[in-house]
């Protein structure tokens, strides 16, 4: 396959990187390809959750999932196609999750129009794919977590494995939001530099 005359000059230097991260296991090169592509990655998945803080760990485990299957990774397209399709589909689950999973119940009741209604109850299970998408996560995130400072690793469990909110992870501890939000903050500065620098642990 001719790869120059196929892709873009940056589409050919992602490919370099990938052969230096997938068979040399260069962290620089992992760090490069992450640099490259942080920003638009996490501006997308910010546009379809519209939550910063979601966006910013959507992030981190979409290069997660990307860096843990780069040895996957066939030269058919470009990285980015590639990897913005992992980050679209784990955004996807994200969202499907997050919504309230209902089944309805058909009633005798009508309304004004004189249509049936129908009444949506909650469904608090999740479904087998659920279960795996949860599990994938947290093994991704476990990965991680345990090499962060100890004061760091309680906070990323409640909001990753736990599913805390912030204000209830503030009450939690017995801290203010603004600190928690800080220091989850620097736990996801930490975990980034993870993924892009330590590929045995990836």
């Amino acid at each position: 396959m001719e790869l120059d005359k196929q892709f873009s000059d940056k589409a050919l230097k992602d490919f370099k990187l990938i052969d230096r991260a997938t068979k040399k296991g260069d962290q620089q090169a992992f760090a490069e390809l992450m640099e490259r592509y942080k920003k638009p990655v996490y501006h997308m998945i910010l546009k379809m959750v519209r939550n910063v803080d979601d966006a910013e760990d959507l992030t981190i485990e979409a290069f997660a999932k990307a860096f843990k299957n780069l040895h996957r990774f066939k030269k058919d397209f470009t990285f980015s196609t590639w990897l913005f399709r992992i980050a679209t589909n784990n955004s996807i689950d994200f969202i499907r999750k997050k919504r309230l999973e209902t089944f309805s119940l058909n009633t005798s009741f009508k309304d004004d129009s004189g249509e049936a209604v129908n009444i949506d109850v909650e469904d608090k299970n999740l479904d087998p794919q659920e279960e795996a998408i949860k599990s994938q996560k947290i093994e991704l995130i476990q990965m991680f977590v345990t090499k962060l400072p100890a004061k760091y690793q309680r906070l990323v469990r409640l909001r990753y494995f736990q599913e805390l909110s912030y204000e209830e992870i503030a009450q939690e501890l017995n801290a203010p939001l603004g600190t928690v939000k800080a220091q989850l903050h620097r736990a996801r500065e930490l975990m980034y530099d993870l993924v892009k620098g330590k590929k045995d642990h990836i």
